[in-house]
């Protein structure tokens, strides 16, 4: 057998492959899309109905009303914004002082922070709650936003992008005077905005999808987040006063700001990862 025609065997198999991943991953996804616009009674057949014979765009109406979804989108955009930009900006200036700067204790200050990557977030519940609930900030957006703006991962990923940095570049821009400050903002981050969009994009996608720290930490439905809005639909609809098309309508709510920003993302998303920056 020759080599061109291995070759081509081995591109099919992974072709075919990668094929069957897509299909099974998106499986749900492309479940979630057409039984929200099913009818109740096309939801509640058997065998399944996969194409509505008349899509009900008003399904995505009528779950808006049922529950507070403006309150709960507003509440997830300022949450999962402002975290996800205080985390990379703590991130960025870590790394770039661990990666670049000399001072004493350097690395173990660096050994210490990658270490609390570590330790399970089900271990810091029951501290954090505890601070919280004697600092007054149960049921608000403190109590959502501070135990999350500092992180491990994204230091640990752009104290990586950094070391790549040549050292000469750093050296020149000091022999021009610039202070580290502005080699971070004009030399250092301009060759890392592929890799400082992926953190952001992945701080971001898990600061939305967030739901077990704010189910604890809110009471009031004012500022619950849109996956505790889903739950509250899914609530209602174990007690049968809402149909599964609008949880799945309600679903799509959650989903599509995330995959709307990875579309506009994906450029520079996918450089990042290719770099080798979300490794290990």
């Amino acid at each position: 057998m020759s080599g061109r025609h291995t070759t081509w065997i081995s591109y099919t198999a992974t072709l075919g492959a990668l094929t069957v991943a897509t299909l099974l991953l998106g499986l749900p996804f492309v479940w979630m899309l057409l039984t929200s616009l099913k009818s109740g009674g096309e939801v509640a057949s058997y065998p399944p109905v996969w194409i509505s014979g008349e899509w009900r765009w008003s399904n995505y109406a009528d779950a808006w009303r049922v529950a507070p979804f403006g309150r709960f989108y507003i509440n997830s955009v300022v949450v999962a914004g402002t975290t996800t930009f205080f985390q990379v900006a703590f991130a960025l200036l870590m790394s770039y002082a661990f990666a670049v700067v000399r001072f004493p204790g350097k690395h173990v200050l660096l050994i210490a922070v990658l270490s609390t990557m570590m330790i399970p977030e089900e271990m810091k519940l029951v501290p954090n709650f505890i601070l919280l609930s004697r600092l007054g900030w149960f049921d608000t957006y403190a109590g959502l936003i501070v135990p999350a703006v500092a992180h491990a991962f994204p230091v640990f990923v752009m104290y990586q992008q950094f070391r790549q940095i040549p050292r000469s570049l750093i050296e020149a821009a000091q022999a021009d005077g610039a202070h580290h400050a502005r080699i971070l903002w004009h030399v250092a981050l301009p060759m890392s905005r592929p890799v400082l969009t992926a953190v952001a994009l992945v701080s971001l996608l898990g600061q939305w999808n967030a739901y077990l720290w704010p189910l604890i930490v809110t009471n009031s439905t004012s500022m619950r987040t849109l996956p505790l809005g889903v739950a509250y639909l899914r609530k209602q609809a174990e007690e049968g006063s809402v149909q599964w098309n609008l949880l799945m309508a309600a679903a799509v709510f959650v989903v599509a700001p995330i995959v709307i920003l990875y579309t506009l993302l994906q450029k520079q998303f996918v450089e990042g990862i290719t770099r080798g920056a979300l490794k290990g």
